[in-house]
């Protein structure tokens, strides 16, 4: 199965998610606007996501899935892939519900550390404790269903991974609709929120479930059995430490808005958050899609020793990265008053929220390209077994990043905290392909080099049209349902019309990867 292949189906999946993300956040805003009580729910939605980023998707599955693949694909075939799966299961379940205990005790602590602020109004804080022990069971549901995704990845079965997140949407949804309904029957903007608190924890039990029942489907036998550290679970361990941190700048780095956000003004943190949906439509279908299908696919390239056809993995891994953000970025930040208008103003979200939140998604979408990237550029360091590189790459990353935002925060708030955010993602992938280069892992080529100059040229000539555009339905962004789907349709529409064309005439779009779309879709 082709990268293109690969890509495609996770993509796919993952932008239906977004799709059912972008509708729930859609109510959420209207419904609870930026107060009080979505500032406390989105802290308590942060804790658990973050961590599962962090440790599940992040570390667990760059330092599990090599070694599962390596596994399975050894003389002891599945049967030692399964021994291994089901003595990591029996450690990882245990380790799960002892960290899921702490954190619930001391999780006035945690809230404290970051938002000490919410003190400040009168049972803010108090909320937000409730409101995260109520979810924080969530990161050790779907931490399971995070290796139950990575051991259908080794076996090439990318869908039900990519599709579980489609049911956390839709039970989320579910949980917003009816606390609204009983806010409209007696109750408040609290109780909406309790309502979505129940509903996160309610999602990881319907996404465990599907994800056991998909395994067992794809012919995988897991056992709970008693723990016992194995050589390969103790390896397992010893590589996950350092990837846990290399992993997860991003997500660290969400701790660390949170921190700044928390700081500024009430409702600073929401508005972040809602601007970030925005960010990660893009970052989410085509990040999460490259990183997930690079990592199995370069393992085994790497496990043979053909280098050769690792270099070819990862170029165009970087050529169909930039293909997709390099427009995606220009698009956002151009429209982004155009989106947020249309999307989110109305209900408790004022117009002056939405000022705020389309100059935040400017500053965000800056650094797309580069969120991408680390996708790409990680795997290569992981597949080797290099958990520590990226490691001390990050810290620097992240070090630079807390210093970049003590200087600009207080200056120009939210805003200037999104920047730091892109600007020390940027350092961080220049500074991960310095080393991928120097260590002769990945080169750029003359011919990608080409390839992305002819990309920029076509952003270029799409930036033009949608700069000339924007201002001429001003007014009918913030209008009926016909005039937000015809004109942000036209938007959409005039955009990908320009840059595609323009690819095509320019030499942008690879031949080779077209025509293996073309046989993607013959053999569906």
């Amino acid at each position: 199965m082709s990268l293109v292949r690969n890509v495609g189906t996770i993509g796919g999946l993952t932008a239906l998610s977004r799709v059912f993300g972008f509708v729930r956040d859609m109510l959420v805003a209207r419904i609870l606007g930026a107060g009080m009580a979505a500032d406390a729910f989105q802290l308590a939605f942060v804790l658990p996501n973050t961590f599962r980023r962090l440790f599940a998707e992040g570390a667990f599955s760059v330092a599990f899935v090599p070694m599962y693949t390596r596994t399975l694909a050894g003389e002891g075939g599945e049967d030692a892939a399964d021994k291994f799966a089901s003595d990591v299961l029996a450690v990882f379940v245990w380790v799960l519900l002892g960290f899921s205990a702490v954190a619930m005790l001391v999780m006035p602590g945690i809230v404290w550390l970051l938002a000490s602020e919410f003190r400040e109004i009168p049972g803010k804080f108090e909320l937000a404790v409730t409101l995260s022990r109520i979810t924080f069971p969530y990161l050790g549901l779907v931490s399971l269903v995070a290796m139950l995704s990575g051991l259908l990845n080794a076996h090439s079965k990318f869908a039900p991974g990519a599709f579980v997140p489609v049911l956390l949407n839709v039970v989320l949804i579910t949980g917003i609709v009816t606390g609204y309904v009983l806010r409209e029957t007696g109750g408040t903007d609290v109780t909406v929120a309790y309502v979505q608190a129940i509903a996160v924890a309610a999602a990881g039990v319907a996404q465990l479930l599907y994800m056991a029942w998909a395994t067992r489907k794809a012919g995988v036998r897991l056992k709970i059995t008693r723990p016992h550290i194995t050589p390969d679970v103790k390896r397992l361990a010893m590589l996950i430490l350092p990837a846990t941190f290399g992993a997860g700048v991003y997500q660290i780095s969400q701790f660390v808005d949170t921190f700044f956000a928390t700081s500024l003004a009430q409702g600073s943190l929401t508005l972040l958050k809602y601007a970030d949906r925005l960010n990660q439509m893009p970052l989410g279908i085509v990040g999460i899609a490259l990183g997930t299908a690079i990592l199995p696919m370069l393992s085994r390239h790497i496990q043979t020793g053909d280098a050769r056809e690792a270099q070819r993995l990862q170029t165009n891994a970087v050529e169909m990265a930039a293909l997709l953000t390099l427009p995606a970025a220009a698009a956002l930040a151009i429209c982004a008053p155009a989106f947020v208008t249309a999307f989110f103003v109305g209900g408790k979200m004022t117009t002056a929220n939405g000022a705020i939140m389309a100059d935040i998604v400017v500053a965000l979408v800056a650094g797309l390209p580069s969120y991408v990237l680390v996708k790409v550029f990680q795997p290569a360091f992981f597949s080797r077994e290099d958990t520590r590189t990226p490691v001390w790459v990050s810290a620097g990353a992240l070090i630079v990043n807390i210093a970049v935002n003590i200087v600009v925060v207080p200056r120009f708030g939210i805003v200037g905290l999104a920047a730091a955010t892109a600007f020390t993602s940027t350092l961080n992938v220049l500074t991960l392909y310095a080393i991928l280069q120097y260590r002769g892992w990945f080169h750029f080529t003359a011919r990608l080099g080409g390839r992305i100059i002819r990309q920029l040229v076509s952003t270029a000539a799409m930036s033009a049209v949608l700069l000339w555009l924007m201002p001429l339905m001003a007014n009918r962004y913030g209008g009926n349902v016909i005039e937000k789907i015809w004109s942000l349709g036209a938007l959409c529409g005039a955009g990908l019309v320009v840059f595609f064309g323009m690819a095509y005439v320019t030499g942008a779009l690879d031949k080779d990867l077209l025509a293996q779309l073309r046989r993607r879709k013959k053999a569906s």
